[in-house]
């Protein structure tokens, strides 16, 4: 029987603002991306999300990010190594604690925005946020695209590594995900996107931008939150994987 996680991220928000349904989507993924400061996030944001989490039993992941607050942790940066180990590190250990208030547990860690774009390819920034996972943590497993730099080193390094696929997201005939910036970047057709995930799920094949079937092997499936209608895509995502068979949860 094919397995999957959904993942989702969540605690996006800051003070007043709030970008994502985080009640509703933790009564549909297996797995939350708690936002930890950095790109959205503050203290009652991530305790409040880890408290939910815990209630649910769903899997709290570190969601950690560049230091950009106002451009929402998509803008480039050049972050010197060191600072980016230790940023991460620092991430991580602010979400422990509230997890562990919860009664729960730091699960995953996985970059967001520009990072995760940038750790695919960048071997010294893929190297600096394992580094920033080890000194936290080096039993936590990192969640990635499939190929990526970060997940190679990550199970160098002896992390646990976990792939990822995005089924509102194109993709290029390599497996990268085409960048926001082009047209077409995401997929916004409900249908269209609960069928990509099924056959991800199913099969691990997606078709790409230029309608290529191409491979993409992932144990875990993002869902975005900050979506409109996010809280009913992922119902539905959910509904379809469980009536055609596949078992939803978490990977760890």
């Amino acid at each position: 029987m094919a397995c999957i996680d959904l993942n989702a991220d969540l605690g996006e928000g800051f003070g007043r603002w709030r970008l994502t349904d985080d009640e509703q989507l933790l009564s549909v993924v297996t797995s939350a991306n708690v936002a930890c400061g950095f790109h959205a996030g503050d203290a009652p944001t991530m305790r409040r999300v880890c408290e939910l989490a815990a209630e649910r039993g769903v899997r709290i992941g570190a969601q950690v990010s560049y230091r950009d607050l106002a451009g929402f942790g998509r803008r480039a940066m050049d972050v010197p190594p060191a600072e980016l180990t230790a940023e991460v590190a620092y991430q991580i250990g602010a979400l422990e604690v509230f997890a562990r208030a919860a009664g729960a547990r730091v699960a995953y860690v996985k970059p967001h925005g520009a990072l995760y774009n940038r750790v695919v390819h960048d071997e010294e920034q893929a190297a600096a946020v394992v580094d920033g996972v080890l000194l936290a943590d080096a039993s936590l497993p990192v969640l990635g695209l499939p190929g990526s730099r970060l997940l190679v080193l990550a199970g160098k390094a002896g992390l646990p590594v976990v792939t990822e696929a995005f089924a509102d997201r194109a993709y290029t005939d390599a497996g990268m995900l085409v960048p926001r910036s082009r047209e077409g970047a995401v997929i916004t057709d409900p249908d269209t996107v609960v069928e990509r995930s099924l056959s991800l799920a199913r099969s691990g094949e997606v078709l790409s931008h230029s309608g290529t079937r191409i491979e993409v092997r992932a144990r875990s499936l993002c869902l975005h939150g900050d979506t409109p209608g996010a809280v009913e895509l992922a119902r539905r995502v959910r509904e379809r994987l469980e009536a055609s068979g596949v078992r939803v949860e978490a990977f760890a």
